[in-house]
């Protein structure tokens, strides 16, 4: 028998407040804050692949409220389609970096460009997907309103508030085929204890789950994948963390996107 020890306690960051838009100010500490946190293992894969992928953990005001953009894959992808994901994927020969291809996925994915993307750092270290064919690279960034991130880091004053994105354009944008819904998680909800359910990352690293289905426009799970959830966790008996879009078939944030979200959360001081 297997027993889930919850992680340990959250609080307030030192680098913004979780009610508050993000600012010139607070993205400066965040990137600063991701830096002094950064170890020297943070960049070497626990596990080895053939392959490698990288994805954008993409931060913005939306409606004036700090939080977190992810999608949902469309129903029609071959793996892990109606899972909450980041955006990203597999780094192409094409690719110049890890982050040029999280950058590019993000673009092909959510229609948002480079030049609106401010990255802030990374996290890791980089973790294998459920697959074990891909190394998955986590990259930080801002997303900001208007043309380019460089109008924002030229002519804002450093303690006002960030221009919020529209998230009904982006999910005008979004590419139909790859992506079913698009939403923004907010600050707040990562430490709200009735979203929160202790889970086991890969069997033995307790992190925090994150329900997320009311956050979802039609946030409904795929029919087909709520009635094999509980043939595909059985089968996968030692992992309570990867199979299917969540827990008992509501939609959450988890496995390795729920575990770098975690991970994201303890180096900005939030989990402790």
């Amino acid at each position: 028998m297997r027993f889930h020890v919850a992680p340990q306690s959250f609080g307030s960051s030192p680098y913004f407040h979780i009610n508050r838009p993000l600012t010139r100010r607070s993205l400066l500490d965040i990137k600063n804050g991701l830096l002094s946190a950064e170890c020297l293992d943070d960049q070497i894969p626990i596990e080895t692949a053939k392959g490698q992928a990288s994805v954008l953990i993409p931060l913005a005001n939306v409606m004036s409220v700090p939080g977190i953009l992810l999608e949902v894959r469309g129903k029609t992808l071959r793996s892990h389609s109606g899972e909450v994901s980041f955006p990203g994927g597999r780094v192409d020969a094409n690719d110049t970096s890890y982050l040029d291809a999280a950058l590019r996925e993000t673009h092909e994915e959510l229609g948002i460009g480079a030049q609106n993307i401010e990255i802030l750092g990374q996290i890791g270290p980089p973790e294998v997907n459920l697959r074990g064919n891909m190394v998955v690279y986590p990259f930080v960034g801002f997303v900001h309103a208007g043309s380019s991130h460089l109008d924002h880091i030229m002519g804002d004053v450093d303690d006002e508030p960030l221009p919020s994105c529209d998230l009904d354009a982006i999910r005008r944008s979004v590419s139909q085929t790859e992506v079913g819904a698009v939403f923004h998680l907010p600050f707040s909800a990562l430490t709200s204890p009735a979203r929160l359910r202790a889970s086991l990352f890969r069997g033995n690293r307790p992190y925090w789950a994150i329900g997320v289905q009311d956050l979802v426009p039609n946030g409904k799970p795929n029919p087909a994948l709520v009635e094999d959830l509980p043939k595909l966790q059985e089968s996968h008996s030692s992992d309570d963390s990867e199979i299917g879009v969540g827990k008992y078939g509501s939609l959450e944030v988890w496995g390795l996107t729920g575990w770098y979200l975690y991970l994201l959360m303890k180096r900005l001081r939030m989990y402790r």
